[in-house]
């Protein structure tokens, strides 16, 4: 995962972005969140959670990176280490929640150390807590976890078609299978 943290608007369209699966942006500013949301090449947007939000969130510049595929990851490490800090995450994602209506959300530890990770039950858990509903909390740690990575996949394709089969199983042959199951299924 390619991941940076800009202060001046930078075109993400290089061939060196290119190189990565993921390309993720912590904008600290509106206008690089309003940008990054509506114009940056990239997969994931990580809100701020550590310190209280210097901007208002807008409809329009969300509503079109969940247009474009774009998920916006909260982190819920900052959560678990200080009151302070638990006070500005929930703060912070009730903001979003509010604005984006918990779409295209996923919900990642961030931890520095072992005891800061949590189950999938747990982090589901702590997305009703960030104003997710259990539909979306669930969503948040797996199926738009799957759709940032696709997401990923056609960006790196140039905006190109990304089509996924399930494998089917081949039927076995009488042949591969033991002489013991053969003898049973053969007819007398």
């Amino acid at each position: 995962m390619f991941y940076f943290l800009f202060s001046p608007p930078q075109r993400t369209t290089s061939p060196r972005t290119r190189l990565y699966d993921l390309v993720a942006v912590h904008p600290k500013t509106e206008k690089l969140f309003h940008t990054a949301c509506m114009t940056l090449d990239v997969d994931i947007i990580e809100i701020i959670m550590t310190e209280k939000q210097q901007f208002h969130f807008r409809r329009p510049p969300v509503n079109v990176a969940i247009d474009r595929g774009i998920v916006f990851e909260l982190v819920y490490s900052p959560a678990i280490k200080d009151s302070t800090m638990r006070r500005y995450t929930i703060s912070n994602s009730l903001s979003l929640m509010n604005i984006g209506k918990g779409k295209n959300i996923i919900i990642s530890s961030g931890a520095e150390k072992p005891l800061e990770l949590r189950g999938p039950y747990d982090i589901a858990n702590l997305g009703l807590l960030f104003g997710l509903s259990e539909g979306d909390a669930k969503a948040a740690i797996s199926t738009n976890c799957r759709k940032a990575l696709l997401h990923g996949e056609t960006r790196k394709t140039a905006q190109g078609v990304v089509h996924t089969m399930k494998k089917t199983e081949v039927p076995e042959d009488k042949e591969e299978a033991p002489a013991s199951k053969r003898a049973r299924t053969e007819d007398p």
